[in-house]
């Protein structure tokens, strides 16, 4: 059973229909129980950085993420979910992330760059990772981010794409998965993907 974290924010719907459709069993929920007893948990997001973090601490989800990550139970955030993974962004001042994986998230930073990124753009492999498993290489993903995560471990970055400068497009490391752009809105790269997330990882 896959959990799908309901914390206040976020694109639930397409993407718990994106589950379904790749033949998972999904349930949509803020419980901690439910949670907690989960197979695998998928943690999406669109929307500011802070408005994130005060989603998850106001349901004392942030605390229930804390034991997953011990427990090493398998964890995938999406877009804004993936950047929670980090220590901080610099989204509308300096909020404190969930610190699983060091790093930040910071703002593109290009008088030639349309901000944000909106649209389709190329994922190139790093890491080898069971996530990518079968997708071709520069497969394109849909995109729609201002802000970026940057790793401070170069093994925590799984995928890159280049927007002005190149960054990273899918992290992890163990039991943890993130990815900057929409699965759900990827079409049949995005079904893959997911299939893979709960199937393989």
């Amino acid at each position: 059973m896959i959990a799908l974290i309901d914390y206040g924010i976020g694109n639930l719907r397409s993407v718990y229909k994106a589950l379904t459709t790749v033949g998972a069993d999904v349930l949509l929920t803020d419980e901690p129980d439910q949670i907690l007893t989960a197979d695998k948990v998928v943690l999406p997001g669109v929307g500011a950085f802070g408005d994130g973090m005060a989603g998850l601490i106001s349901r004392q989800l942030d605390e229930v993420l804390r034991i997953l990550n011990e427990q090493r139970k398998p964890l995938l955030g999406i877009c804004l979910g993936m950047q929670l993974l980090f220590d901080s962004s610099e989204e509308l001042g300096e909020h404190p992330g969930l610190g699983f994986l060091p790093g930040k998230v910071i703002r593109f930073e290009s008088n030639d760059l349309k901000i944000p990124q909106t649209g389709w753009n190329q994922i190139n492999t790093v890491n080898p990772t069971a996530l990518l498993h079968g997708l071709e290489p520069g497969s394109y993903a849909y995109f729609n981010h201002s802000f970026y995560c940057e790793p401070e471990l170069p093994t925590d970055v799984l995928a890159s794409t280049e927007y002005g400068l190149e960054y990273a497009s899918v992290v992890g490391r163990g039991h943890l998965y993130g990815v900057q752009f929409h699965p759900e809105k990827s079409q049949s790269v995005g079904l893959k993907m997911l299939h893979n997330f709960v199937e393989l990882c």
